[in-house]
């Protein structure tokens, strides 16, 4: 907007009529003002403000009789000057709230600084709060003072009465756009920081929900010689002192399982994990999660864990226990329902899969009309036909159970089938939230199986796992029964506040170069 309607915004022009600086011709102007301020002896960027009051809690706890003095500050986000007297409406971290500013009150100078700010500025204001005769509560100004001064103007979104209804032009809307620029998108569209806030509260919620029980968070290594825990690419990067190859972790599973052989109870930690993969509506590659390993567990015992944490959490934070994600009214409250992998497929696909040979499977997903790398193995094969043809059709919370071995090489054997893994995957809104296990803790079966996930890689499987000795090493010393699980915390945010893709939960998600 140029600095003309800013200061006019009740004689805007139509969005075709609008006269228009560029953004090199705005820029130079507000360079040229912070010159003259600084010319002034005026600092534009001093170093504190203290404030007193938020725009929300003034307006909320609003008293007419009483003139309350207030200490604010915000970023400028209308102005409409006058001769001797201003309006101007700044943004703090709760909210807006307007400003009256009068010249025979804060004086010539202070005034005439007034007169050089923009849409955008920072200030802090005192004064007292008063009610406007329109009715709008606001803070009528004693003092005033420049704390940051904008040198690159904001999209600030324009209204126009059409037809009886108000039709925003220029809103700061294209996604690409609000995912580069976060900052922007954090100013102009208030409403997103609601979903960050939400964010914050889901992991304040689960720390302190696991806290209480007794467990313990730790921090385990990020950069690792061998990566493991869980069937994905890694990042590569290089030590130059120790002169070796390290990986990004791909998830955390085997330093906390070497936590549980050390004698901890329980043990988890929220964790940036890395995957060198693509990137879509539900993967980043960089990305959060919490796991959770207690000892003496098995995955039933966390089926209902993790009923009672979700249910927790959108109560804590929602204050339902109901939430709209991808176009469904997903209820979160327990008993969640449960249903094996094999069954799950025959349901919904119509095919029994249970026993049948690789060859075989390959036939089934031929029928299904399923294209698959000729490389893939059996797990692999029921894996892709799960994906296509069940997981989107679980809408409300669904553990999904019991899963061949193959799948899973981290998993404890099912105690009463034979091929099968105690595991279990809660799905939502046709997407996976979290992965559980009865952790294998016989080290003699969990050789066996990395050494399977070796042969898978020489057969071009990149995200089958490798043989990690020092992990079978702190298995041989002993692990009690334990339980295992990991949420993806992007996935349960998206789930919580009902957002439809990954980017809108994470500040700054990975995009292409501009």
């Amino acid at each position: 907007m140029s600095k003309e309607n800013a200061q006019n915004p009740d004689n805007q022009h139509t969005p075709d009529q609008t006269p228009q600086l560029s953004l090199n011709d705005q820029m130079q102007r507000r360079l040229e003002e912070r010159q003259h301020l600084l010319d002034a002896g005026i600092n534009p960027y001093p170093c504190h403000f203290d404030v007193t009051s938020f725009s929300l809690d003034i307006i909320a706890n609003f008293l007419e009789e009483a003139k309350e003095p207030v200490a604010v500050a915000g970023r400028i986000m209308t102005i409409r000057k006058m001769g001797k007297a201003s309006f101007f409406h700044i943004q703090d971290s709760r909210g807006k709230i307007q400003i009256y500013l009068k010249k025979d009150e804060v004086g010539d100078t202070a005034y005439d600084t007034f007169k050089l700010l923009d849409i955008g500025d920072i200030v802090g204001v005192k004064g007292y709060t008063f009610k406007t005769r329109t009715g709008e509560i606001s803070v009528h100004a004693e003092s005033f003072e420049l704390l940051s001064k904008s040198l690159r103007p904001i999209p600030v979104p324009k209204e126009k009465e059409v037809d009886g209804e108000k039709v925003v032009f220029d809103a700061f809307s294209d996604r690409e756009q609000r995912y580069r620029q976060r900052y922007v998108d954090l100013i102009v569209n208030p409403e997103v920081r609601q979903t960050f806030v939400k964010r914050s509260a889901v992991v304040s919620f689960m720390r302190q929900f696991f806290s209480s029980q007794g467990w313990l968070e730790v921090e385990t290594p990020i950069l690792q010689p061998i990566y493991g825990g869980a069937a994905a690419r890694p990042f590569t990067t290089h030590h130059n002192a120790l002169d070796m190859e390290l990986y990004l972790r791909i998830a955390n599973e085997l330093y906390l399982k070497r936590l549980i052989v050390g004698g901890f109870d329980g043990v988890f930690e929220f964790a940036k994990d890395f995957r060198n993969e693509g990137i879509d509506r539900f993967h980043n590659p960089e990305f959060t999660q919490v796991e959770l390993y207690v000892a003496y567990k098995d995955y039933n015992w966390m089926m209902e864990l993790v009923e009672e944490l979700f249910y927790r959490t959108a109560l804590e934070v929602n204050k339902s226990e109901v939430t709209l994600f991808l176009g469904n009214e997903i209820s979160l409250k327990p008993p969640f329902k449960r249903l094996s992998i094999i069954d799950a497929i025959e349901e919904y696909s119509g095919k029994n899969i249970r026993g049948k040979s690789e060859v075989e499977l390959r036939n089934v997903a031929k029928d299904l009309g399923l294209e698959l790398d000729p490389k893939i193995s059996s797990g692999k094969i029921i894996d892709e036909i799960f994906g296509e043809f069940v997981e989107p059709k679980l809408i409300q919370p669904t553990f999904i159970t019991d899963y061949p071995t193959e799948m899973s090489p981290l998993a404890k054997e099912h105690r009463s089938q034979p091929g099968i893994v105690e595991r279990f995957e809660l799905i939502v809104g046709g997407k996976e939230v979290c992965n559980s296990f009865s952790e294998l803790n016989d080290p003699v079966v969990q050789r066996e199986r990395l050494e399977s996930q070796a042969k898978l890689r020489q057969r071009g499987d990149e995200e089958a796992m490798i043989v990690d000795e020092d992990f079978l090493r702190a298995l041989e010393y002993g692990m009690p029964p334990c339980a295992g699980l990991g949420i993806g915390i992007d996935r349960m945010v998206m789930l919580i506040t009902g957002q439809d893709s990954i980017r809108d939960v994470i500040f700054f998600p990975h995009m292409k170069p501009e």
